[in-house]
């Protein structure tokens, strides 16, 4: 805790150097340029899915485990096989990806892309924990892989454009 008063503070050098700069950037861009910040330096230094900039990244992480033993085959692929509710889910909020990049430039604030971020990431979870990737039906996979890469490439450009990068491995 801080105070003003008291003349306790802590630098941004220290938070960096306790948190790293992906955790730092990703919990300061995760609010409005207009809202107050409270920096949870305990939650920022945690590797779990309670740290919002690891529940992101380790979506990409996650993606490229399962793409990485897939060899390009973008042939005959039918997409029409993802029709669950988890799949459609994904993918109308894959497709909003660019309209998420058109508020950010409207109102001048990324946090619009964090947030959206972070419901993709939820989202996928959703996807991953009712949907088996790797099952009997080979054209069913290879469709659920051709989601995977999707959702690794909205990821790995909207971290990027954060300045926070997207590890293939955690």
């Amino acid at each position: 805790a801080m105070s003003t008063r008291s003349g306790e503070f802590i630098t941004l050098k220290e938070v960096l150097d306790e948190v790293g700069t992906d955790a730092c950037r990703f919990f300061f861009l995760l609010r409005a340029p207009d809202s107050q910040l409270e920096f949870d330096l305990e939650l920022a230094k945690k590797q779990s899915s309670e740290n919002p900039v690891f529940y992101v990244q380790y979506v990409n992480a996650r993606c490229h485990s399962i793409l990485k033993d897939f060899k390009e085959d973008d042939t005959c692929i039918d997409i029409s096989l993802l029709n669950t509710k988890e799949e459609r889910d994904l993918i109308k909020k894959l497709i909003s990806f660019e309209d998420i990049l058109l508020i950010c430039d409207k109102t001048k604030s990324p946090h619009h892309l964090t947030t959206y971020l972070l419901e993709t990431a939820d989202i996928y979870h959703r996807f991953y924990e009712k949907c088996r990737v790797l099952c009997e039906d080979k054209n069913l996979m290879k469709a659920r892989i051709q989601l995977l890469k999707a959702v690794s490439i909205v990821i790995a450009k909207g971290l990027d454009l954060l300045g926070v990068c997207a590890p293939a491995k955690m």
